[in-house]
């Protein structure tokens, strides 16, 4: 299963099927430069490939790992769940409303697309370790954290690619 947000990206000429990119990381593990690991206290991740135009990341999950509110700092991107099962928490922001939030449970071999101003959190929320495989268009220089209040969002923190991670 594939979720798509916005227009499909796979005309030539134009930025890359970020999803099908992910697609093919994760039908051929047997190239990843590591071996998945786990950090007992926060989700692991390693960069496995870099392009001009893109940059793709492997992460691990324990159950309860999960990220904050953020965006990717203007990139687009997509995920592909290679194992296990991850829940991804999306907010939608309309003037005068409160913020709306919805979740979808995405398993092993799902994935989506997400544009450049996509704001989510995701969480393993199931009883078994998870490993994902993401990829950003362009790299990220950027992830700004939010908290999603009443009002709508609230930047926290704006961490920068080589200084927080």
């Amino acid at each position: 299963m594939y979720v798509n947000e916005g227009t499909p990206v796979t005309a030539v000429g134009t930025r890359p099927d970020h999803l099908a990119i992910a697609g093919r990381f994760a039908a051929a593990p047997e190239t990843w430069p590591v071996a998945p690991r786990y950090n007992p206290v926060d989700r692991w991740y390693h960069r496995l490939h870099v392009a001009h135009d893109h940059e793709v990341w492997l992460l691990t999950w324990l159950p309860g790992q999960g990220t904050e509110w953020h965006d990717h700092g203007g990139s687009a991107g997509a995920f592909h769940v290679f194992s296990g099962t991850l829940t991804e928490d999306t907010v939608a922001l309309a003037d005068g409303h409160a913020p709306r939030v919805s979740s979808r449970e995405l398993g092993e071999g799902a994935g989506r697309r997400f544009g450049s101003h996509h704001v989510h959190r995701m969480t393993n929320r199931s009883p078994r370790p998870a490993v994902s495989v993401h990829v950003y268009g362009p790299a990220l220089t950027t992830m700004t954290k939010y908290r999603v209040g009443a009002a709508g969002l609230e930047v926290l923190e704006v961490e920068r690619a080589g200084a927080q991670w």
